[in-house]
Order: C-alpha cells, then sequence, then structure tokens
C-alpha cells in the first residue's frame, strides 16, 4: 500500500473504487507503466536512425504491430522523429481498439468521438490508398487539433472531419467519390461545389463561419442543422460535391446497403482508468476529480451519452459490419451495463470474438468476448473493448 499512498488517493476516490469493485492498486503501476508510441508506416526502416536520435531503445511489443514501449517518464515531443512525423505516441491499448476492428484497406471507417486524434491517425495509416475516414466529435477546438495531427503525419487525404453531435450525426460514406483516383472532381468548375481544402480561407468566408458559430453559441440558429466540416482530404469523395449534396441523407432502410463498413466508439467517459489521467488530478486538484469522476449526476449522464453513442453508431453501420465501443474506464456501469443494455435494445447487434485478442495482455470483461485492459495485467493504461456486428433481420 505504500506505492499506493505516492498518489495520495483521497477517501471518495477510494470508495468509488470499492464501489465499483475495483483495486486500488491498479495506480500503483503508474510508475511502471511503459509510454507507447506507433511508427508511421513506412518508418520502420528508419527503426535505428530514430532511437540513434532519441537516444533510447525501442522495445518492440510482440502481440500489436508497429507498436514499441519507451521507460514511463520518457519525452518524444522534442524529438525530431515526433516533429517529423515518423512516429507518435499513442497507449498500446487503445492500439488495441482500433487493431479490434481490423480495418482492410478500401473500408469506409467513421469515428464517431475522434479527437484528440491519435485513433483517427492510426485508422488512416491502416486504411491505405482505398476508402475512407470521416472523424466526429462534438467539440471544435478538439477536432481542430486532430486536423493538426492529419496535416502533420501527412495522413488526411482520404478523411473528412465534421464538428457534430456524434449521438445524431447522420451522413454516410461518399462510397463512389471516395474510390476515384482524381483529386479533383469534374464537377470542380461550377461555382457551388467544394474546392480543394486549405486553410487559407477568404476572409469573408471565414468571418461568416465565425458569426455562423457565435449565433448557434448563443441558441440564435439550430446547433444541428448541419454538422460542421472543418477539414477534407483530396481523396475523401468530397471535393466536386454541392454543399447539398455533401449534406444528403438517407433514411435508415438505406444505411444498411450505403453506411460505414466500421464505427469506433470511443465514447466520452470518466477517464478513471487511465492512471496518467488519474496522476494528473495531482496537480490539477482532487475537487476536479470530484467533478469529472465522482459526482453521481454526471455517471448517469454519461453512461446515458454513451448507450445514445453507440446506438447511433451502430444505426450508420451497413449489414455485416463492425463497431467496436471503447472506454478508458473500468466501471461496469460505463462498459458491460451499456453493452448489455444496447444488446437488449438492438435485435440485429451480436457481440464477436476479437480474433487477435488470443494473444494480448488483457482479461475477458464480465459479458463473454468483452476485453479489459488495466496496468497490472497488461502494462496499459486502462480500456474496455467490445465489438459487435449487424446481422441482416
Amino acid at each position: 500500500m505504500e506505492e499506493i499512498s505516492k498518489l495520495h488517493l483521497p477517501d471518495a476516490f477510494l470508495d468509488f473504487l470499492q464501489e465499483n469493485g475495483l483495486d486500488p492498486s491498479i495506480y500503483a503501476a503508474v510508475d511502471s507503466t511503459p509510454r507507447y508510441i506507433r511508427l508511421k508506416a513506412g518508418s520502420e526502416a528508419q527503426l535505428e536512425e530514430i532511437e540513434a536520435e532519441i537516444k533510447c531503445k525501442l522495445e518492440k511489443l510482440d502481440w500489436l504491430q508497429g507498436f514499441y514501449s519507451l521507460p514511463p517518464d520518457f519525452k518524444i515531443a522534442n524529438s525530431n522523429a515526433y516533429k517529423q512525423g515518423k512516429i507518435y505516441g499513442i497507449d498500446a491499448a487503445s492500439g488495441a481498439a482500433v487493431s479490434a476492428l481490423d480495418v482492410s484497406v478500401g473500408d469506409h471507417v467513421l469515428d464517431l468521438c475522434a479527437a484528440p486524434g491519435a485513433k483517427l491517425c492510426m485508422i488512416l495509416d491502416i486504411l491505405g490508398d482505398l476508402g475512407s475516414v470521416t472523424g466526429v466529435d462534438v467539440a471544435r477546438h478538439r477536432l481542430a487539433a486532430c486536423r493538426t495531427l492529419l496535416q502533420k503525419y501527412a495522413l488526411g487525404n482520404r478523411c473528412r472531419l465534421f464538428v457534430a453531435d456524434g449521438t445524431t450525426f447522420s451522413l454516410v460514406p461518399r462510397r463512389l467519390d471516395s474510390d476515384s483516383g482524381s483529386c479533383i472532381s469534374a464537377l470542380e468548375e461550377k461555382a457551388d461545389t467544394l474546392k480543394e481544402w486549405t486553410s487559407k480561407r477568404p476572409w469573408k468566408e471565414r468571418k461568416r463561419a465565425a458569426k455562423a458559430r457565435e449565433s448557434a453559441a448563443t441558441g440564435l440558429i439550430a446547433n444541428s442543422k448541419h454538422p460542421e466540416l472543418i477539414y477534407y482530404g483530396c481523396h475523401s469523395g468530397v471535393i466536386g460535391l454541392s454543399k447539398s449534396e455533401l449534406y444528403q441523407s438517407v433514411c435508415n432502410g438505406e444505411v444498411s446497403n450505403s453506411g460505414y463498413d466500421k464505427v469506433l466508439v470511443d465514447a466520452e467517459c470518466t477517464h478513471d482508468g487511465s492512471v496518467r489521467h488519474i496522476q494528473k488530478f495531482e496537480n490539477w486538484g482532487w475537487t476536479t476529480l470530484q467533478r469529472r469522476v465522482l459526482d453521481a449526476d454526471r455517471s448517469d449522464s454519461l453512461t446515458s451519452l454513451q448507450l445514445k453513442l453507440l446506438t447511433n453508431g451502430f444505426r450508420l453501420l451497413k449489414v455485416g459490419g463492425s463497431l467496436v465501443y471503447s472506454t478508458c474506464s473500468l466501471t461496469v456501469a460505463q462498459n458491460e451495463d451499456v453493452v448489455d443494455q444496447f444488446l437488449k435494445e438492438n435485435a440485429s447487434a451480436e457481440l464477436q470474438e476479437i480474433d487477435a485478442a488470443k494473444d494480448w495482455p488483457c482479461r475477458s470483461g464480465r459479458i463473454p468476448k468483452t476485453l479489459r485492459f488495466d496496468p497490472s495485467t497488461s502494462k496499459t493504461s486502462g480500456l474496455f473493448v467490445a465489438k459487435f456486428t449487424k446481422l441482416a433481420i
């Protein structure tokens, strides 16, 4: 218990852990849990050069392709390898959630809670030269950070980013357009079509967008009339569309065939499973933890949000497609209880075995076929993972 006391966990949090059947000793592993990076595809040949530059040996993870571990206190932000986009930080458990999706070249993928963007980058890295990825997040500033990552790692060609409520987002992928080899559509010459994306928009356009956001924030116009498109790559299926075409919705019956091949719902949660997140509260103050983690009303609203996100993500999944639901909470309420309720309400949903998990250092969840990562078992941050497929009924 001496190691646990180093974090000075308050009694209220210890009570929270006890109520949820969680062992406080997992937080003692914060000083021994490695940091993880993933090499961008194509950088493997430069491994020795990267190690020499950061002056640290990268330990390859046998159970997760492209991942390497570093000492717990190692910082990569100042290294040239990081600045040049050859490596990016992502916890191995989060990488496992993406791996569980089994993304294939040509898939159309929806990341319904895309920020802060590491998983989005990994999906795009795997995707290759066909298909598309749609990233959605309700927080504009967090999604803008995703956009910065895409540009830094040169991974944005097949991606589009929408500021939108993930519980109501309704746009399906542009399958024909996004699979074309042309970067600029023949329709581009029309005045009402979307041109190649640039961060240097005309001043009048930026002013109109800022005014629209301000009006939405003050309730003068409906927030959800249309999602806000803040980025699109040249192969994302957006260029050459008019705005009416871009925002064209389909009925639920059509989604069975025109929906996404893969959907990731890494839902907002209390983050109690993230040992490094909990560690930050020593600096932020434990009253912040009370508000963000322990408050009963917040927990209840989160489980409701998680179920809505999972339900909407599944609605946008085509028949035969796969959806992964994950949280970095270790509570049953935000994980197994959400999965159980979702299965009761969706007859076409079926839990899938995650084939790769037989080699993963994780535990089974309380529902068969679900998985749990934690620092003591996995040497990763805490994460719950469940995978579903959509049946034709």
